[in-house]
């Protein structure tokens, strides 16, 4: 009996260890390849579930159907017109004839290595076809943005407008996915998207764009400048012009007022004075006394002809009242 049991223990542990030899399973986002002594037999597996295979003699090789990433290492290469720039792309795939991809690649690593060389060969001979500008510029119907303070005559020097593109990067992009989507399907993938990640000058030649960017922007700002020093001076010239006319035309408005205003006293001054004799010379008195306080001041000495209209009030006067005018 403790034979038999053992022998049952036996038969039954080999068993399980068969049946769990035969079965696998597909997980939703794989599909299986099965193989037998290295070669692939059957169809490939891609419904998800509980599976059988020959035990032992066969073996799972699962492959992932999901869409998977490329993602390159930035690389330098040149345009037609001579510039190095650093290109870094990405690309989305994914395996749609599993037993092709395996006999031609096995596993992932096998076809990341290879989509490096097919898109890496295939962007360096689009970026070599086109000039930089094509690559950097999205569509070649691109409208810029302009300045509402820019006036028509900085519109006319062509401020603001983009150089003129064939295709722009968008076909540039079409046509590297298209060239390298024709060479993939041979490994039993789909190329699904491409794109480029970034794009930027060499390292090498970085400092002389940035020189002439900073070159060309000064040129700009110096434009700027000298207009508008034209126009600060335009500005100080007509305030100076305005400030003349304005202190011409206050003077000649104040010499008009003022000799209006000596012409109405005269005017007043001679009906006053013009009435008789006695008026008469009671004035001729008054201005002549006027006269005296503005002609003599203190020390002063004067010298008069004895004929002199304004000696004539001082002939009849006393040496004390001529004592007190020389005071």
């Amino acid at each position: 009996m403790k034979i038999k049991s053992i022998a049952m223990l036996v038969v039954l542990g080999i068993g399980s260890y068969v049946l769990m030899s035969s079965l696998y399973t597909v997980d939703e986002v794989e599909q299986v390849i099965i193989t037998q002594f290295g070669k692939p037999v059957g169809d490939p597996v891609t419904e998800a579930g509980l599976k059988i295979k020959a035990p032992f003699i066969q073996e799972v090789n699962p492959i992932d159907k999901r869409v998977l990433e490329w993602d390159g290492n930035p690389s330098d290469m040149p345009t037609k017109d001579k510039l190095y720039i650093s290109v870094d792309l990405f690309a989305r795939w994914r395996i749609t004839d599993p037993l092709q991809y395996f006999l031609r690649l096995r596993d992932e690593r096998s076809a990341q290595s290879r989509l490096d060389d097919i898109l890496g060969s295939e962007t360096r001979n689009a970026i070599a076809k086109h000039e930089l500008i094509e690559i950097i510029r999205t569509t070649k119907d691109r409208v810029p943005l302009r300045d509402t303070l820019l006036t028509d005559e900085e519109r006319k020097l062509n401020m603001g407008t983009l150089v003129p593109i064939q295709k722009g990067r968008q076909l540039v992009e079409q046509e590297i996915f298209s060239a390298a989507a024709e060479k993939v399907k041979v490994f039993g993938i789909e190329l699904l998207d491409i794109r480029f990640k970034r794009i930027n000058y060499n390292e090498s030649v970085r400092p002389k764009i940035y020189d002439r960017m900073i070159s060309e922007r000064r040129q700009i700002a110096e434009r700027f400048l000298s207009e508008g020093n034209g126009e600060a001076a335009r500005i100080r010239g007509n305030r100076v012009r305005d400030l003349n006319k304005i202190q011409s035309e206050a003077y000649r408005e104040v010499e008009e007022i003022r000799g209006l205003a000596d012409a109405k006293a005269s005017e007043i001054y001679a009906r006053a004075y013009n009435q008789n004799s006695e008026s008469v010379a009671f004035y001729e008195f008054t201005r002549t006394m006027e006269s005296y306080k503005t002609i003599i001041a203190k020390n002063t000495t004067l010298v008069l002809s004895t004929d002199s209209d304004l000696f004539q009030f001082l002939k009849g006067m006393t040496p004390n009242q001529v004592e007190g005018v020389q005071r």
